[in-house]
């Protein structure tokens, strides 16, 4: 198998599963799954690892982004009148 193949599989399986880890409101399916791929598969269960890593850094940069881009709106509007 290649490496490309793996690489592609694992990022397949790492947003899957952490989609599917939101879904089920459980944080640690992503652990349950490196584990598994682990036992027959060391080289994928470090690429799937990587990936979840990945994938959590951008939602988490992402997240960030997008305060920074509302207080940014927010601070550029004009202040609201009030009604007298």
């Amino acid at each position: 198998m290649s490496s490309r193949l793996a690489q592609e599989l694992a990022e397949k399986l790492a947003l899957d599963t952490v989609a599917a880890a939101d879904k089920l409101d459980d944080e640690s399916l992503p652990e349950t799954i490196a584990k598994s791929i682990g036992a027959s598969s060391p080289t994928t269960e470090e690429l799937f690892r990587t990936a979840v890593r990945t994938i959590m850094a951008e939602r988490r940069a992402r997240k960030l982004l997008n305060e920074r881009l509302a207080a940014a709106a927010r601070a550029a509007a004009p202040p609201a009148q009030t009604g007298s």
